[in-house]
């Protein structure tokens, strides 16, 4: 709709500046394109002339690398195991969960597929740690029940977390990068980050920040700014980086590239299947498709509230995933008749 509406107002005469880093969108739409980078013009091209490639090479100054997955010695170490997990709406526009099950396992990255506003956001919630569950077994983290324990009681267990809005929920937007490492993970690195009697170790939680801003490359204007004066894209490969120091035996990442250019989503998309790699489990919560398949060893999918089984990479198609994030029922997706829940 948005597309036709933007068709139509061109029909009439009018001028329109679009501004994206969805390069497909830039090739439909525009006729002209001009493309920026470090706050710099460093090309004009003709986008219908540009493949996807081209355009994200201008973007990045170089070749967008693609994800390297060298599988890790196969593991069935359950490492966050969720069972029975129901939750009824928390408000008037907050979707109910109905018994949810899910298990990620060592060396494995697991992806959550949906439409917006499936329960993507409760499911987050609840392993995370920001809503309690009733009995403390419904979330396990690495073997130990976590289901009563809040966001630091799963950190201490070996948990990471990253939420979908990264300014004012992962990040504070008027505190600097250092002090939002710092509070964050003052617990679970405390013999680092505090002295005797609580007292904050200022170098050591800067040099933390540092070394995350470079692994990550993270761009900033100065050495520790607000997280507010970051782009978007910037402060999203910090907040990442910012949990993956930690090398967290489990890690819940919602929407890890969600308004970020190319060359920063495939060092965030790399860095979560290196994660896995090393003997994590990483639960990745995305609307992007691509980026599911890219990444993922298997993939379940989130309709009204309720969680699919995970289908193998091996045996997923955009068709079969569709489907279910439709509503249809598992066995329409596996080819048989088809039949939508509305």
């Amino acid at each position: 709709k948005l597309f036709g509406t933007l068709e139509t107002l061109r029909s009439e005469g009018r001028s329109i500046l679009y501004i994206s880093h969805r390069l497909e969108e830039v090739k439909r739409l525009c006729d002209r394109a001009t493309v920026l980078r470090s706050g710099r013009v460093v090309g004009h091209c003709d986008p219908h002339r540009e493949t996807a490639a081209s355009l994200a090479r201008m973007m990045v100054g170089g070749e967008v690398p693609s994800v390297v997955r060298d599988k890790p010695a196969a593991t069935r170490e359950a490492l966050l195991e969720i069972r029975g997990l129901s939750r009824k709406a928390g408000h008037p526009f907050a979707v109910s969960l109905s018994d949810i099950d899910l298990t990620v396992h060592a060396g494995e990255v697991l992806g959550v597929a949906g439409v917006a506003g499936n329960g993507q956001g409760e499911l987050f919630e609840a392993i995370s740690g920001e809503v309690l569950q009733e009995k403390a077994d419904i979330v396990r983290i690495c073997g130990h029940a976590a289901g009563q324990h809040d966001i630091t009681g799963r950190r201490l267990m070996g948990a990471a977390f990253v939420p979908e809005e990264r300014l004012g929920h992962a990040a504070a937007p008027f505190m600097t990068l250092t002090q939002n490492l710092l509070l964050s993970r003052y617990q679970t690195d405390a013999r680092a980050f505090l002295g005797r009697l609580g007292i904050i170790r200022n170098a050591a939680v800067a040099s933390a920040a540092k070394r995350v801003s470079t692994a990550m490359d993270v761009r900033k204007g100065s050495d520790d700014p607000e997280a507010t004066a970051l782009s978007g894209g910037n402060l999203q490969k910090f907040v990442i980086g910012r949990e993956l120091d930690r090398q967290p035996r489990v890690l819940v990442v919602n929407q890890p590239t969600w308004g970020v250019d190319a060359g920063a989503a495939a060092r965030i998309r790399q860095a979560l299947v290196d994660l896995a790699k090393d003997g994590s489990a990483v639960l990745v919560i995305s609307q992007d498709l691509d980026e599911l398949f890219e990444i993922c060893d298997a993939i379940a999918v989130m309709h009204g509230g309720r969680l699919s089984a995970a289908v193998p990479i091996a045996e997923a198609t955009y068709e079969k995933i569709g489907l279910l994030m439709g509503g249809a029922r598992p066995e329409a997706s596996a080819g048989l008749p088809l039949e939508v829940t509305v």
